[in-house]
C-alpha cells in the first residue's frame, strides 16, 4: 500500500508542449537512483496516480520529475498544468530494477534511453559508485526531433567532467539532418556525434559500436535499457542473437531492462 506526503512545486520547466520536468519540495523521500515513485493529483474523490523516475540524485533533497503529456492521459495533462506553488501528493513507496545494484560486475556500460525514460539515467549519473565500477559508461539518447534534447546539456558537463570514460550519443528519428537548426542547448561536438534512426536498427547494423568504438559483447558489456516497449523488445532480441541475455534475478545477464507499461 502506497504512503503519499505532500508537496510542493518549487519549478516547472515546460520544454515544449509535451515535455515538462516539475522539481518538488516535499519531506525526505528515500530512494536509489534509477528508481521511481507514484505522484498523484486529488482528482474528485479519487487520487489519479502515475509512476514516475526521480531525475535527481538521491543526495538532491528537491525531487525531480521528466513527463511527456498522453493525449486523454487521466495525469499528464494535469501536471503539466501545475504551477510553482501549487500541491502535489508524491508516495513515499518507491520501486524499480534500473539501479547498478542489479547490474552484474562489467568492463563497459551502455545506457540505452528514449525520450522521457533518460530520466532514470540522469540519476544514476549523478553518483560516485557509477564511476567506481566502470571503465567507460555510454548512453543513448534517442528522441523524435532535436529540440527534445532537452538535458543536453547536464549531459555535456558529465562528458566534460567525466573525460575520456564518458560520451553521449542523440539519436533523432524525425528530424531531417539536413535541414536542422541546431538548439542553443545543444554542443556543436553532440550534434556532430549524432546518427539518424532507432536504437534497435543502429544496434543491427553497428552504428552505435562504430561511434563509441568499443564492441557489444557478453564479457565486458553490461547494458541497461529504458524507454518504450517496442524499442525495449527489440533491442533485447538483437542482443540475444549477439550473445547477450536478459538480466534476472533468478538468471543473471547482461542486458537491465526497466518497463512501466
Amino acid at each position: 500500500m502506497a504512503q503519499w506526503q505532500s508537496g510542493v512545486i518549487e519549478q516547472h520547466c515546460r520544454w515544449s508542449e509535451q515535455l515538462h520536468s516539475l522539481r518538488i519540495v516535499t519531506a525526505p523521500v528515500t530512494f536509489v537512483a534509477g528508481q521511481y515513485t507514484r505522484l498523484g493529483l486529488q482528482v474528485g474523490d479519487t487520487l489519479v496516480a502515475r509512476p514516475y523516475s526521480f531525475v535527481n540524485p538521491p543526495s538532491d533533497p528537491v525531487l525531480e520529475f521528466y513527463f511527456n503529456t498522453v493525449p486523454q492521459g487521466p495525469l499528464s495533462n494535469r501536471l503539466a498544468a501545475l504551477n510553482s506553488g501549487d500541491s502535489i501528493k508524491v508516495s513515499t513507496t518507491v520501486t524499480g530494477f534500473m539501479v547498478l545494484d542489479e547490474v552484474p560486475a562489467g568492463r563497459d556500460l551502455w545506457m540505452l534511453a528514449t525520450g522521457t525514460a533518460i530520466g532514470p539515467f540522469l540519476s544514476i549519473l549523478r553518483t560516485e559508485p557509477l564511476w567506481q565500477r566502470f571503465e567507460r559508461v555510454m548512453l543513448v539518447h534517442a528522441v523524435r526531433h532535436w529540440r527534445d534534447l532537452n538535458y543536453s546539456f547536464l549531459l555535456d558537463q558529465l562528458a566534460t567532467e567525466h573525460s575520456g570514460q564518458f560520451s553521449w550519443l542523440p539519436m533523432i528519428s524525425r528530424d531531417p539532418f539536413d535541414k536542422v537548426v541546431r538548439p542553443e542547448s545543444l554542443s556543436l561536438e553532440a550534434a556532430n556525434a549524432a546518427i539518424a534512426g532507432r536504437i534497435p536498427a543502429a544496434i543491427k547494423d553497428g552504428r552505435l559500436e562504430q561511434q563509441f568504438g568499443l564492441t557489444l559483447n557478453a564479457v565486458h558489456s553490461r547494458l541497461m535499457v529504458c524507454g518504450n516497449p517496442a524499442m525495449v523488445k527489440d533491442s533485447l532480441a538483437i542482443l540475444k542473437q549477439r550473445g547477450l541475455a536478459k538480466n534476472l534475478r533468478r538468471s543473471p545477464g547482461q542486458v537491465t531492462v526497466e518497463r512501466y507499461w
